[in-house]
């Protein structure tokens, strides 16, 4: 007899209207099918949650409004983001605060993302994800993160005792690893995001023929769009900016759904971010990038880096001109892929162990 592979459900971030939400999810999702599991994404839905979602979406930069003449761009973004979303395999949609009608599972995932995220502007202090309310004999984390709640702040009692009941943890930053670590007595093991663990969902390509370089983010420094630009003529690559608005780039791609998001970054000679997965899909594919990460997502970038042994890609306003035409030019220092080689064994050797 075939015994029947595990039911697993995968409990993240997904419908957020963000690159780096959507393929975390979905090569999370697909990697866990690869191994022989069944799985698919809890579906949980707020009424509150998707306003906050489509009014983040529609008004990214706030305070600074959107610009009157990109709305529509912004709406086909949400829009495609919804209709990519449908197509991922997920559980009957239960409410956000009330999973008890969600089926019984063997195992449910909780993670990426900054699931933990106490200051998350919507998903904070939630307890589904905690695993509250949850029905499965395992409950694991994988790629576990929390975001811009620094390590120094803590975690309540009531969110400890939750930890407690997770039969795995892992995490996918250092700041995670002290949080937990400091409330457990026991420091969980770093495993890789999704999108790198499984780089093997995301499509590849090769570099355009008409050359340029992805901007990807919003509200960079003025300094670092300065030096950009300075680069971009030195080297006649155009820039262009996907998914926001950054008037510096040469060209805008607003509109741009998930797919055409990796089309794009497969397609980049180079990147520019201040986004975590950013770096991550640079880091895919082997792109040439630098990072200057915003506060809110501090934390994440700098782990990241430090993780891989890539702090070099972090860029100040002191980074010379020279520097930016070696990291934008060259290959990827060998210890990076080293380094992510390590973790992916780690990654999978946890995966295996947790949910056998």
């Amino acid at each position: 007899m075939i015994e029947s592979p595990a039911q697993v459900g995968v409990l993240t971030f997904h419908r957020c209207i963000n690159y780096g939400s959507y393929w975390q999810a979905r090569c999370l999702v697909e990697g866990l099918r690869a191994l022989g599991h069944d799985a698919r994404l809890l579906d949980h839905h707020s009424d509150a949650v998707v306003r906050a979602e489509w009014r983040c979406a529609l008004q990214p930069t706030l305070p600074e409004r959107t610009h009157a003449a990109d709305l529509g761009a912004y709406k086909a973004k949400a829009r495609r983001f919804v209709e990519a979303i449908e197509q991922l395999p997920r559980s009957a949609t239960f409410a956000l605060d009330d999973p008890e009608g969600l089926a019984p599972l063997d195992a449910v995932v909780v993670g990426s993302d900054e699931v933990w995220n106490f200051r998350h502007p919507w998903y904070a202090s939630t307890p589904l994800f905690f695993g509250e309310g949850l029905r499965a004999p395992r409950l694991v984390s994988y790629a576990a993160s929390f975001g811009n709640h620094d390590a120094a702040d803590g975690i309540g009692d009531v969110w400890v005792e939750r930890l407690r009941r997770f039969t795995a943890i892992s995490v996918r930053d250092a700041n995670a690893q002290a949080l937990v670590g400091g409330a457990l007595g026991a420091t969980p093991p770093l495993v890789l995001d999704p999108v790198l663990q499984f780089g093997d969902r995301v499509p590849r390509g090769v570099p355009d023929a008409d050359r340029y370089a992805l901007v990807y983010g919003h509200g960079f420094p003025d300094w670092l769009a300065a030096a950009m630009r300075r680069w971009a003529r030195r080297h006649d690559v155009r820039l262009h900016s996907i998914g926001y608005r950054n008037d510096w780039a040469d060209t805008q791609e607003i509109d741009a759904g998930p797919a055409a998001f990796a089309d794009r970054v497969a397609g980049a000679s180079a990147l520019v971010t201040n986004f975590f997965h950013g770096c991550v899909f640079a880091l895919v594919h082997g792109t040439p990038f630098v990072t200057a990460p915003s506060s809110y997502r501090f934390n994440k970038v700098r782990d990241l880096a430090a993780a891989l042994d890539a702090q070099r890609h972090i860029v100040a306003p002191e980074t010379p001109d020279a520097l930016y035409d070696t990291l934008l030019t060259a290959p990827h220092d060998a210890r990076i892929g080293e380094r992510i080689a390590t973790l992916r064994t780690q990654s999978t050797a946890f995966l295996g162990a947790a949910l056998g």
